[in-house]
């Protein structure tokens, strides 16, 4: 297959993710992380920042636990504009008690780490400019120094403003997935959707389009050979990887065509298939904003 490579526009656009109580996983993520409730229904409710879209929570009926060895989700991040936004969002974290899990400085990215009530793991950063990103032999560098988180929360403290959750301009900077195998994933991602290798370490491998340090991380550490979860585990449903026009999408969809997978199409715009470990996978051209069109996604 010839050479494919992604627009330099690509990016994730939206997760969703299964529940195993939407009223709880709403004041979660309400009050916890300061999300806003965009659309809601009985059992599904579509969060954002400002009028972006970012995640939709759909309440799976005998929820289960992910089992552990399984593929699925490692975490979403959440990235926030800058560095003074990441501070605030570190200060409300301690000033209401949430759990974090960790923090890594990444020389790319300064990270902090959570979960939710279901154990969905998540992740909330901010980048450095590309121009501080080390790059070594075409491949960016990237560490788990840590952060002196003091400082951050004395330059939230020093400004003096007042939480009014996510701000505007905050969009899902990157999926980070549980797989089975490194060489199937970079036979997917880099070679049949065009996805540059940003990063291949330590039984992961992290790409990207348009040169940014990883929009999707893939890691087996925890799930080398494993199989997916099962379809009543909380858990990844589906991300969208997001192009910039319908053009993109038909190259694509041209490239899908001529291998096994299988890939449904619900309308001119958008392209649903799973990648070789069953994490679910929406190709649009068109950002997804109602809970109707996180519904197609789930069909």
């Amino acid at each position: 297959m010839e050479k494919f490579t992604l627009s330099p526009e690509t990016h994730t656009g939206l997760v969703t993710i299964a529940v195993s109580s939407l009223d709880r996983s709403l004041e979660y993520y309400q009050q916890s992380l300061g999300f806003q409730v965009l659309e809601q229904s009985a059992q599904s409710a579509l969060l954002g920042a400002g009028d972006t879209a970012l995640l939709a929570l759909v309440e799976q009926e005998q929820a289960q636990p992910q089992p552990p060895h399984t593929t699925g989700l490692y975490h979403f991040a959440i990235l926030v504009p800058s560095r003074e936004d990441l501070a605030y969002v570190v200060l409300h974290l301690a000033q209401s008690r949430t759990p974090v899990d960790g923090m890594a400085d990444h020389l790319v990215s300064e990270a902090f780490y959570l979960s939710d009530p279901d154990g969905n793991g998540i992740e909330i950063y901010r980048d450095r400019p590309r121009s501080e990103w080390p790059m070594k032999e075409n491949e960016v560098q990237m560490a788990n120094a840590p952060i002196d988180v003091d400082a951050l929360l004395a330059e939230a403290q020093s400004q003096n403003r007042p939480w009014n959750g996510l701000p505007a301009g905050t969009r899902l900077g990157h999926m980070h997935l549980r797989i089975a195998d490194i060489q199937k994933a970079e036979e997917f991602y880099h070679d049949l959707l065009g996805f540059d290798i940003m990063q291949s370490w330590r039984g992961a491998l992290f790409v990207s389009a348009g040169g940014y340090h990883h929009h999707i991380g893939l890691n087996t550490w925890e799930s080398q050979g494993a199989p997916p979860p099962p379809s009543n585990a909380v858990g990844l449903r589906f991300y969208t990887l997001q192009l910039p026009n319908d053009t993109e999408l038909e190259r694509i969809y041209e490239r899908l065509q001529t291998t096994s997978y299988l890939v449904e199409r619900s309308d001119a715009h958008t392209l649903a298939l799973r990648d070789p470990f069953g994490n679910g996978l929406l190709v649009t051209s068109v950002p997804i904003t109602t809970l109707a069109a996180v519904q197609t996604g789930l069909q």
